[in-house]
């Protein structure tokens, strides 16, 4: 860690949250001397988080303090890309920012509409994530934002069959009997929940992990089934098939708290284990038995939960395969437990006050499109039309590094590489993106400011205290909203309300914030089994088997599987399936730069295993090119049985610079959408691998 020196002041303790894209959001103590930041660790006192960090925060202040953090605004004066800067003063910067905004804005009534807001969760805070930000761009009359990068296919599935995104209490998988670990590499991605999965085992459940990835997860489960990607709904669907066919059903929770059955029924009978096995890629003995344990719950009244994480939901049929698993409590009738049920997300929990937040009653009545954040490569290449309308003129990128993670790069990189879009990116290092930006605004880090969080993973509120000062110049995400507003010439009132005011606004009256102030986290007020009696937040006030809602948009008001865009094996130049799980020492592209977290992953990989590398004269080690009809792709080989046979796994998301040729794994990722929920489909992509040359 690169730190300056310390004096002699004693050390103190500063409450924080963890602001990254995790179920966990930890609770967080940082050990502050001499107005530096000399360790951050777990909260002890915070149940979830029982004094424990994974590795890759423990190092913030590696992160803080990296001698190339941006500290000072940039200017760019070589080509797009070339990552050529001047130093500017903040005055010069937001002039200039502000002059160009208003120009493009005053060339017609809807012309604000060519400015694009990019974020999404470099911090999952409420107030540096999306508070003063929002108001800026509403008052501005910019394009809005359909922020789907990660989640927004799970998030649609859960509200069209629970009602929202709601699910079991992370605490209580310690009672279950049964753990399914579906979709999620939880010891990487999910650590604390992976604390309570551990104690289930020790008092004698069975923990099995579903994923097309042996990962260090599945190594710790007493099963694996290797499912191909993309068919998940299949395997759903032939569970239900087996339920029914042994009778393995809660009938009473079914008859009072379901809505669908004979539908749902009807459709599963079409799906033996024989059938889905032939698409999983599995045996159906595998799925016979997986059932079976299953459906043991009902009788033994053993509760059995599933953990779901969104990996699963990163192909066409994303949605209606999450539907699926989501509706498989309510057959067995696992809601009647604390311990059983389903968990993807407990967002919906969390009373936040957005609209008091975003403002969005600054819009007016005027009402502007919506820009997709998924395909910002084909929509950043489109000229003006009536369908569209105006081209993509200016992009105000924050909390987000899309050159890095957006799908189908190649096309993503064209469009940033335009010298006639205008592009300010906020951020804490010189990004992919920020290599692509007009101007760099230094923001602060989590250290370095006041925010208050939800969490996706559990039920606690979570307020961040600075720790420190800001180093350098620079300023808060709301800071520069509030200057650039002022810049602007927007004096609504809204615009004043510092930091704090914010802070205290999320969750008005509904969350204790002296509370919040003294211990750093409060736990919200909600029932053990929310769906013991039925009770779900839908318009029917039951699990939705079938979606009304739906049906009226005029898709399948049923959930079922629905095939990849990129069918396995249906093209003869490529044959083999590719997802691309995070790399265990990175965040999505965050961490990247860090050092000590760099060195331990090592290098950008593929993982092959070995069936496949032999039948294309491969050696582990090598370095192989992987492409598709969107690009191509080198990095070193790795044979690995983490990889079953037919599916690659391209380990990411590292930033394209560390890339053997400046490139990543999303040169191969596609701009195709899921078939609900408008999200991407990262893990629904064919490739080939060859030999691919010298490093």
């Amino acid at each position: 860690m690169n730190t300056p020196a310390l004096n002699d002041t004693p050390a103190t303790q500063v409450l924080g949250a963890c602001p990254h894209d995790c179920p966990d959001t930890c609770s967080l103590l940082t050990t502050v001397a001499g107005g530096i930041a000399i360790k951050v660790q777990g909260n002890p006192d915070h149940p979830h988080t029982g004094g424990a960090l994974c590795t890759k925060v423990s190092r913030y202040p590696e992160r803080t303090y990296h001698p190339e953090r941006i500290l000072h605004p940039l200017k760019r004066v070589g080509p797009k890309g070339s990552g050529q800067f001047e130093r500017v003063s903040w005055a010069t910067a937001l002039a200039e920012i502000a002059q160009r905004l208003q120009a493009i804005a005053a060339q017609g009534p809807d012309a604000a509409q060519a400015i694009v807001p990019y974020s999404y969760a470099g911090t999952m805070g409420l107030v540096q994530g999306d508070s003063m930000s929002m108001r800026f761009f509403h008052r501005l009359g910019a394009s809005l934002l359909d922020r789907t990068i990660c989640a927004s296919a799970g998030a649609e599935a859960l509200t069209q069959t629970l009602g929202g995104k709601h699910g079991m209490r992370v605490e209580f998988f310690a009672e279950s009997k049964l753990i399914l670990i579906w979709g999620s590499n939880s010891i990487s991605s999910n650590l604390h929940f992976w604390r309570y999965a551990q104690e289930a085992k020790r008092a004698g459940a069975k923990l099995i992990c579903i994923d097309p990835r042996k990962s260090e997860t599945a190594d710790k489960c007493h099963e694996h089934i290797a499912l191909l990607p993309g068919t998940d709904g299949a395997l759903a669907l032939s569970l239900m098939h087996e339920l029914i066919a042994h009778d393995w059903l809660d009938h009473d929770y079914l008859a009072q708290y379901t809505l669908g059955w004979e539908l749902l029924r009807s459709r599963a009978l079409q799906w033996p284990p024989e059938r889905a096995a032939a698409v999983c890629g599995i045996t159906p003995e595998q799925i016979c038995s997986l059932a079976r344990d299953y459906g043991a719950s009902v009788a033994s009244r053993a509760p059995a939960a599933i953990r779901l994480n969104y990996g699963m939901q990163r192909v066409h049929g994303g949605g209606n395969a999450v539907r699926l698993i989501a509706c498989l409590p309510a057959l067995v009738g696992a809601w009647r437990s604390r311990a059983g049920g389903v968990l993807l997300s407990s967002s919906s929990t969390f009373p936040v006050k957005r609209a008091a937040l975003q403002r969005p009653d600054l819009l007016g009545t005027r009402t502007p499109r919506t820009i997709n954040m998924s395909t910002i490569g084909d929509d950043l290449l489109r000229s003006s039309s009536a369908a569209f309308g105006p081209a993509i003129q200016a992009l105000v990128v924050y909390n987000s590094n899309p050159v890095a993670i957006a799908p189908d790069s190649v096309k993503v990189v064209q469009g940033f590489a335009r010298e006639d879009l205008f592009t300010v990116v906020l951020e804490h290092f010189q990004t992919d993106t920020a290599d692509y930006a007009d101007f760099v605004l230094p923001a602060t880090t989590q250290l370095e400011h006041w925010d208050v969080h939800s969490s996706y993973g559990h039920t606690d509120a979570l307020l961040n205290r600075p720790a420190i000062a800001p180093l350098g110049e620079a300023k808060t995400n709301t800071q520069i909203f509030r200057e650039l507003a002022q810049r602007m010439g927007f004096d609504d009132p809204c615009f004043a309300e510092d930091d704090q005011a914010l802070c205290r606004l999320a969750y008005g009256d509904a969350v204790d914030f002296e509370r919040l102030l003294r211990h750093g986290f409060a736990t919200l007020a909600s029932p053990e089994a929310p769906f013991a009696q039925g009770n779900f937040p839908t318009p029917s006030g039951k699990c939705e088997f079938f979606s009304a809602r739906l049906a009226r948009q005029g898709m399948d008001g049923l959930p079922d599987h629905v095939p990849n865009h990129e069918a396995f094996n249906s093209s003869a130049d490529y044959p083999l399936a590719m997802i691309s799980p995070p790399a265990r020492n990175f965040l999505n592209s965050s961490f990247v730069n860090v050092k000590s977290l760099r060195e331990s992953e090592g290098e950008p990989l593929l993982e092959m295993h070995a069936s496949d590398a032999a039948a294309r004269g491969l050696s582990g080690g090598a370095v192989v090119r992987v492409f598709n009809q969107r690009g191509s792709y080198r990095c070193k080989l790795k044979i690995s049985q983490r990889a079953r046979v037919g599916v690659v796994n391209g380990l990411g998301v590292w930033w394209r610079k560390f890339g053997l040729d400046g490139s990543n794994v999303n040169q191969l990722t596609s701009q195709a959408l899921t078939d609900i929920g408008a999200a991407p489909t990262f893990y629904d992509c064919l490739v080939q691998v060859e030999a691919g040359g010298n490093p």
